[in-house]
């Protein structure tokens, strides 16, 4: 074990250290946490309890993780909160550990980036690749698939679900599903359309987008009922593993209604 701990620091004694981690000054860190390899604590970070960090982590100065949920059933359990690897956490980002009446953990994937003043609340799941842009903040239990991206001043209400390669503009309030690859905008958020930019960002060719597009204008044409387009696209598009995911996604049994286009 090697850790380069500042003198101003306050570390509990059961604080576990993989190798080459750095705690800047004026950190405070609570019992029962676990640093991964290469971890830095840049300063005044402060890890309340119960908190796992993997490898090759960067956490900004007063950023809060392992916090109390705030959550009025919470009453004291050794609950936890679950960091990946190759994260960076900015300024006065809050992330809370899990409820023993949700999954009694919150986790956070790889390679996410989560900017500053953003609030990650109990028990939610977000995925590898994330970004979450200033002040963006989701709610108990969310969902957030991986690539998704979260524009500043977005929220996302408690028990929603982000679908993979999903964009959130900025100042968006999702209170419902949004489905993989869709982008949603407005408050309260509306889907408009596909996020076409941010597929092309991660390489998905131009037939697989044209295959997208073609579903999208399938699923929320105005023929039939929303549930018959529903079949008509796992019908149709029954061996494209993007097309069933939206499909799947829409299918999934689930506790806020699905984010629609405007009339």
């Amino acid at each position: 074990m090697s850790a380069r701990i500042h003198s101003t620091a306050v570390v509990d004694p059961s604080t576990e250290f993989g190798e080459h981690v750095e705690v800047g000054p004026g950190c405070v860190i609570g019992p029962h946490v676990r640093l991964g390899d290469r971890t830095r604590l840049i300063a005044h970070v402060f890890i309340e309890s119960h908190t796992e960090i993997g490898n090759d982590n960067t956490v900004f100065p007063f950023a809060g993780l392992g916090g109390t949920p705030q959550d009025l059933s919470y009453r004291g359990e050794p609950t936890k909160l679950v960091i990946g690897d190759n994260n960076v956490i900015r300024e006065h980002a809050t992330l809370h550990r899990g409820t023993v009446r949700g999954r009694a953990v919150t986790t956070i994937g790889d390679n996410c980036l989560i900017m500053g003043n953003c609030h990650v609340a109990h028990d939610c799941i977000v995925g590898n690749h994330v970004i979450m842009a200033q002040t963006a903040t989701i709610g108990g239990h969310v969902q957030v698939g991986d690539n998704a991206f979260l524009g500043g001043l977005s929220g996302v209400h408690q028990h929603g679900r982000v679908g993979r390669h999903a964009f959130v503009g900025a100042s968006a309030l999702m209170t419902t599903d949004l489905i993989p690859f869709g982008s949603a905008i407005g408050n309260h958020a509306h889907l408009g359309g596909l996020n076409v930019v941010g597929l092309k960002r991660r390489g998905f060719t131009r037939e697989q987008i044209h295959d997208l597009r073609a579903a999208y204008r399938l699923l929320f044409a105005e023929e039939g009922t929303f549930q018959e387009r529903v079949d008509d696209c796992a019908e149709i598009y029954a061996s494209n593993p993007h097309v069933m995911e939206i499909v799947e996604f829409v299918r999934a049994d689930a506790a806020r209604p699905l984010c629609m286009p405007r009339d």
